[in-house]
């Protein structure tokens, strides 16, 4: 099995605030744990830049065109409480759309069977026509709708430890893409109840509660989640990979451990392997403890490689 790992130095050119969670350090310390021998057969590649119309999937022009007239020629502009841009800021927010979209027809061609993105900002925050929680497009949500225009169903598993606000407006009226979020509440962005279910019932919101530990989080995805996924019969699964919800996070108290991280991965891979022929494509969300972070993610993608 071949693994694409997809990556650009422009996501460094993203610059928040000292002392912002989502900085630059996030990627440069997952930058220092992936290498090419990381996972036998993996390929690394460059994530394309993409053109600011292929946002137009999931968001209006009016609003792509706000995000790019807002990108400052120095300095900052807060865009909420949260998020904010810098003049490398569009070009790294359109490398994640690109590398979404990348990931997604390597994926379904069949030249490899799983890709990873690593990328910043990330974007499951993002709504249609609103930039917030550090996300400015909708990544995994756009790479969902594109992966629609090739297979009849996909599914996206957000486990970031905030629930996926704006993964779920953009695909509400998507009867064809399942959307399944396990999330801490009570936290931001204070959405992803239970009773959240979209306009065709195809989103599933489960939270998750304060200190409840990776043993709650096995059990739900063993028992709810994963039986959900498995009748939707996705022809890809795409992954909000959040990871913090890890024990060692400063913003998040579910206590996950590294090994559930390599559990929920293989369980996932499993469920994929019975009814999409194996085909993930994970991108990158949370996670703002540096060395969980790159402990994380380096324990996903080998499991992303290993899994059979």
């Amino acid at each position: 099995m071949r693994l694409l790992y997809l990556s650009h130095s422009d996501g460094l050119r993203h610059v928040t605030p000292p002392g912002h969670p989502e900085q630059v350090a996030r990627l440069q310390a997952i930058g220092e744990v992936i290498r090419p021998d990381l996972v036998s057969d993996m390929v690394m590649e460059d994530a394309p830049l993409a053109p600011l119309e292929a946002v137009l999937s999931c968001h209006p022009s009016s609003y792509a065109e706000r995000v790019a007239a807002s990108v400052p020629e120095a300095g900052f502009l807060q865009l909420d409480a949260d998020t904010h841009v810098s003049p490398g800021s569009l070009d790294a927010a359109l490398r994640a759309v690109g590398g979404g979209l990348r990931a997604v027809d390597v994926v379904l061609s069949g030249e490899v069977d799983r890709a990873f993105l690593a990328m910043r900002p990330p974007g499951h925050h993002a709504e249609r026509s609103t930039a917030m929680g550090f996300c400015l497009f909708g990544t995994v949500a756009i790479a969902a709708k594109h992966a629609l225009t090739k297979v009849s169903r996909v599914a996206v598993i957000d486990f970031d430890v905030h629930h996926g606000n704006g993964t779920q407006d953009l695909l509400w009226d998507e009867p064809n893409a399942m959307f399944v979020s396990t999330h801490q509440m009570p936290l931001y962005p204070g959405t992803g109840a239970a009773h959240e279910t979209g306009a065709h019932g195809q989103i599933h919101n489960h939270p998750l509660a304060p200190y409840s530990g990776g043993a709650a989080m096995r059990a739900l995805y063993r028992e709810i989640v994963l039986p959900k996924v498995r009748d939707f019969a996705p022809e890809l699964i795409l992954l909000s990979a959040g990871f913090d919800a890890h024990e060692r996070d400063p913003l998040a108290q579910l206590n996950w451990s590294t090994e559930d991280y390599v559990w929920l991965t293989n369980e996932i891979a499993a469920v994929a392997r019975d009814v999409c022929g194996g085909r993930i494509v994970s991108c990158l969300e949370g996670g703002y403890d540096l060395p969980a972070l790159a402990e994380s993610v380096a324990a996903h993608v080998t499991a992303l490689g290993e899994a059979a």
